[in-house]
């Protein structure tokens, strides 16, 4: 099938197919005589994993990691444990800091009047020198 095809099976654009061709996550895939990309099953498969993976918030270089144990059927399972139990700290710890961040931001919003006064407590706090 041909990149839009592969996109469409996959649910990743073709821009994104494309990219993650150019920078490696993906191999370069068969060509048609004509120069057209042609994907097979399989491909469509490793392109759906990624996709799965970057809906669990894994980044590109944990993917890499992930789709090398994915591939790799001799692997111990506590490796990947192990990559999705640090990815699991950093969400917990990003949660955090954006329920840090909402806070601050709450308090700011409730003390901004929102009229005609020239006074904004939220422009203020960016403002301030630390």
């Amino acid at each position: 099938m041909n990149i839009g095809q592969a996109a469409r099976a996959s649910g990743i654009s073709a821009k994104m197919i494309r990219h993650y061709e150019a920078t490696g996550l993906i191999p370069k895939v068969a060509r048609s005589l004509s120069g057209y990309r042609h994907y097979g099953e399989r491909d469509i498969h490793t392109l759906r994993f990624i996709r799965r993976a970057r809906a669990a918030g894994f980044n590109t270089a944990q993917i890499k990691k992930l789709l090398s144990l994915w591939q790799d059927r001799q692997r111990p399972a506590r490796e990947v444990k192990q990559l999705a139990s640090e990815h699991l700290a950093e969400l917990k710890a990003r949660i955090i800091e954006l329920e840090l961040i909402a806070q601050a931001l709450t308090q700011l919003v409730d003390h901004c009047h929102g009229d005609e006064r020239q006074e904004c407590p939220i422009l203020d706090n960016l403002a301030r020198e630390d």
